[in-house]
């Protein structure tokens, strides 16, 4: 798998952040890293991850694919982070991973959690899949802890349409997944063909004017695996592995995201800007949003916020065109049913349960300009009643 094409691409991660290329490891998605980072630990069945009641159902997968079990933790409202609070009580004996999710770019509590655990045996690993281009108390995302994941598909930090890499700062376990990296399955013609189609559409045809027909359409394609998409069908129907899931990074992903990183300041930049606009609007109609302490560095991936009446909301913007996150709305997004099969317990973490009945994401990305972003506020002054009742909870 190490082309040329592709060492250059570690070289351009590790450069943007500050590290040795050495310790990237590059794979078709996000979670196939992840499942790389378990198996590398030697999780196995009888082990538990802790992982936060407010994720992708693509965390819980990977664990339960090696036999483990994923534990939940609920959420700080504050943050939508994992409560720390809760963290101590669900450490067992059989604990042997944290997964520390960072949301919507922002950190989580590393220092809080490495405390928490102490001089055990348990590894922390930072999920960065939303945090690429933010900084803990200094130190850029992802690169605190001895593993961490990321992903650069639609909607992240900068995106290859598709794809995921590891950032390893242990010496054996760089061993074991270089290995991994080396042995995944190479991706197909059709796969690559499949993925610049994709990227192509999404570059030159995706408008907000356009937005919520091509998404629900490339939602129906994807989960039919007629093209390639964020989460194939069988991963959303139960917690079995796909056929080809454990697969490597192709020379398209390589080549997008050798120029796709070098725009990220500039879009982080936009991104913080645009989430000031949105902060300077709630404040004007006395709406308290989440204090960011000085130690973090939030890159505002995406701009949550609570409504009362959720359907009725996405269903104005549809009209307006304005586009919209769903992250998450469950605490296993997408799912909403059969929770479990993902040895979940409905009813265990209330403040989850509750945010992912009620949120949605404003958007931040490159292509909201002062026009966009004026239909925006405009839109939300017309549903600030639905807004000041969600907040009320």
């Amino acid at each position: 798998m190490s082309t040329s094409t592709h060492l250059t691409y570690k070289k351009s991660i590790a450069d943007y952040l500050k590290v040795d290329d050495t310790k990237i490891f590059l794979f078709w998605k996000g979670r196939v890293a992840l499942y790389a980072i378990l198996k590398g630990l030697g999780i196995t069945a009888g082990d538990e991850v802790i992982i936060p009641a407010f994720t992708c159902v693509v965390v819980p997968n990977a664990i339960i694919y090696l036999g483990a079990k994923p534990i939940y933790v609920d959420i700080d409202p504050a943050t939508y982070n994992m409560d720390i609070t809760k963290l101590a009580t669900a450490i067992t004996s059989k604990t042997k991973v944290i997964i520390a999710q960072n949301t919507f770019g922002l950190s989580p509590d590393i220092n809080a959690i490495e405390a928490l655990v102490g001089k055990s045996e348990i590894s922390i690993i930072e999920d960065c899949t939303h945090g690429m281009g933010g900084y803990y108390k200094g130190k850029s995302n992802g690169t605190i802890l001895k593993a961490s994941f990321f992903s650069t598909q639609w909607n992240k930090p900068y995106s290859t349409g598709i794809g995921g890499m590891a950032y390893i700062n242990d010496e054996a376990l760089a061993k074991k997944i270089s290995m991994y990296e080396q042995e995944a399955i190479q991706p197909s013609l059709k796969d690559n063909v499949s993925l610049r189609t994709l990227i192509w559409v999404r570059t030159n045809l995706i408008t907000p004017a356009t937005y919520w027909t091509a998404i629900n359409m490339y939602r129906w394609l994807s989960h039919r695996k007629i093209v390639t998409g964020s989460s194939q069908g069988e991963e959303l129907e139960k917690p079995i592995m796909p056929f080809g899931f454990f697969k490597g990074m192709s020379k398209t992903q390589a080549r997008v995201g050798i120029k796709a990183i070098l725009k990220m300041d500039l879009a982080i930049a936009h991104q913080r800007k645009v989430a000031a606009a949105y902060h300077k609007f709630f404040a004007s109609h006395q709406i308290s949003m989440p204090i960011v302490h000085q130690d973090y560095f939030h890159t505002y991936l995406k701009y949550p916020i609570l409504v009362r009446d959720r359907a009725q909301f996405m269903e104005r913007a549809n009209q307006e065109k304005i586009e919209l996150g769903e992250w998450f709305n469950s605490p296993i997004h997408p799912i909403i049913k059969d929770f479990d099969a993902w040895q979940y317990t409905w009813g265990n973490h209330p403040v989850a349960e509750t945010i992912s009945s009620q949120i949605v994401n404003l958007p931040t990305g490159i292509n909201i300009n002062e026009v966009y972003l004026t239909r925006i506020l405009t839109f939300l002054a017309s549903e600030i009643r639905n807004i000041l009742d969600g907040q009320a909870g």
